[in-house]
C-alpha cells in the first residue's frame, strides 16, 4: 500500500483515537513510521541545555516530502500536520523540555530534486505581528462660553496660543504680542479681559496643558482683585497666580478670565 494511500485512509482515525494507538497505524507503513521517528530523532537532537535544563528553542519544524500529483496533496492535508506537532509536544514533554507556545510544524510535499525523499529542518521564525490601528490624535481645544471673541473655538495645536483683550498688542517699542483668542469688541464681559491676559503652553513630552497668568501686577499680591484669573474645576475654584510653572488643565475645566470663561475640552 503506497504511503499517500495509508495517510488517507488513516487520517481521521489519527485524530479521532487517542495518539497512544498510534503505533497500530503506522504498521501498515513503514514510511509513516520512518517520518515520525526521522522528526523526533531531529528535535531530540537540537535540545540545548541552559541553566541546567532541557530547552527546544525553535518553534517550526519543516517537514519536507518528495511526492508528486495526488500523493503531495495527501501529505499537505491538516490532520498530518497536527499529528506531527502533537508527537513532537509529546516527546519533548517526556523530556522534560521546554519548547515555544507557538511551536508548529510545516509540511511541504513536491517533486522536487531534493537529494532525499525526507527532508526535516528546524527553524526560529519570528511571528508576523499585525500592526495596531493607527489611533487618532486626541485634539484639545477652548471654546468660548461667555463673552464675544475673535472667535468661537480655537483648536490648540500650537505650543503656545495667547489670550486677550486684542488681537494685535502694541507698545512703544511696537508690536508686542498677538493674541490667538481675542475679546475685542467692547461689551461689560470683554471689558474684565486684558490685553495680555494669558496664554496656554503645550509641552510635548508629558502631553500637559498649562495655563500661566499673563496680567501685570506686582508679584506677591495674590489678591482676587489681582488676579483676574482662575479655573473652576468640579464645581470649585482655583486662581492661577503669575508664575513660572502654570496649572495643568484638565478636560471640562473652566477658565475665567475676568468675567469671560472659557470651557478647556480634548476630544
Amino acid at each position: 500500500m503506497k504511503i499517500s494511500e495509508v495517510i488517507e485512509r488513516f487520517g481521521r482515525t489519527v485524530f479521532e483515537a487517542p495518539f497512544g494507538a498510534m503505533a497500530e497505524t503506522i504498521g501498515d507503513s513503514p514510511e509513516v513510521a520512518e517520518i515520525r521517528i526521522a522528526v523526533l530523532d531531529e528535535v531530540k537532537k537540537k535540545i540545548q541545555r541552559a541553566g541546567g535544563k532541557a530547552l527546544f528553542p525553535y518553534n517550526l519544524v519543516r517537514i519536507g516530502i518528495r511526492a508528486s500529483g495526488n500523493d503531495a496533496a495527501v501529505f499537505e492535508r491538516d490532520f498530518f500536520r497536527k499529528f506531527f506537532e502533537e508527537e513532537i509536544r509529546k516527546g519533548m514533554t517526556k523530556e522534560a523540555c521546554r519548547y515555544p507556545e507557538d511551536l508548529r510544524v510545516e509540511i511541504r510535499a513536491s517533486d522536487s530534486d531534493q537529494e532525499n525523499w525526507l527532508l526535516i529542518e528546524t527553524l526560529a521564525e519570528d511571528i508576523p505581528v499585525a500592526p495596531e490601528p493607527a489611533r487618532a490624535k486626541r485634539v484639545a481645544r477652548l471654546v468660548v462660553v461667555t463673552g464675544s471673541a475673535n472667535k468661537p473655538e480655537v483648536p490648540l495645536q500650537k505650543t503656545r496660543i495667547n489670550i486677550g483683550r486684542l488681537v494685535d498688542v502694541y507698545k512703544s517699542e511696537g508690536l508686542s504680542r498677538r493674541n490667538d483668542l481675542a475679546f475685542a469688541e467692547d461689551n461689560p464681559i470683554n471689558r474684565t479681559v486684558s490685553r495680555e491676559h494669558a496664554h496656554i503652553l503645550h509641552e510635548k513630552k508629558t502631553g500637559e496643558y498649562r495655563l500661566f497668568n499673563d496680567r501685570w501686577y506686582k508679584r506677591g499680591d495674590k489678591r482676587e482683585s489681582n488676579c483676574g484669573l482662575w479655573i473652576v474645576r468640579d464645581g470649585m475654584g482655583q486662581e492661577v497666580h503669575r508664575d513660572t510653572r502654570g496649572t495643568r488643565l484638565l478636560p471640562g475645566d473652566e477658565i475665567h478670565l475676568g468675567k469671560a470663561v472659557l470651557k478647556f475640552q480634548v476630544k
